[in-house]
């Protein structure tokens, strides 16, 4: 699996990368180890891809209005790449080629502001947003109760696997 890093102003440090890299192979193990078991590869050998880019509020603001017709800033946008997780599953064990996920991004505005307001830390901040952001990517969502519970249950499991805690 490969991340790709648009940073200009470095932001993420050495630590939250390898979090993030941590979070995204647990994340790739948890909804897709059997298929890639299966296939002889694993989460960190797989043709993954999936890119993360860091921008200030304006800019997530434009993104936001753009695509998804909402004029607000918001901490995270995930743009997927695959509407069928079956579809996705296959492309990982059966491509010989990069299988992008899709993007993620994230705004350094909000992570400063929540990592405060929740009392977390900015390291926790970004790994949280980009856990969030990847189970996006994966199919997850949270318009009703019983999705965000168990979209919030797998963020957790996820987090307390690299330990990234409250």
């Amino acid at each position: 699996m490969k991340i790709y890093y648009s940073d200009d102003d470095n932001r993420l440090t050495n630590e939250i990368r390898s979090l993030m890299e941590q979070a995204a192979f647990k994340a790739v193990s948890l909804e897709f180890g059997k298929e890639l078991e299966e296939a002889g590869l694993s989460p960190e050998d797989s043709d993954a891809e999936i890119g993360v880019t860091v921008v200030s509020g304006d800019e997530i603001r434009e993104l936001n209005r753009d695509h998804r017709g909402v004029d607000s800033i918001t901490d995270v946008l995930s743009f997927p790449q695959y509407d069928d997780m079956q579809d996705l599953a296959e492309d990982l064990t059966d491509s010989e080629s990069q299988v992008l996920i899709g993007d993620v991004v994230i705004c350094y505005d909000k992570v400063l502001s929540q990592a405060e307001e929740f009392g977390t830390g900015v390291t926790r901040e970004f790994v949280y947003l980009f856990t969030h952001s990847i189970l996006h990517l994966m199919g997850y969502d949270h318009m009703d109760d019983e999705e965000k519970q168990e979209m919030r249950a797998r963020e957790e499991e996820i987090l307390q696997a690299i330990g990234v805690t409250r």
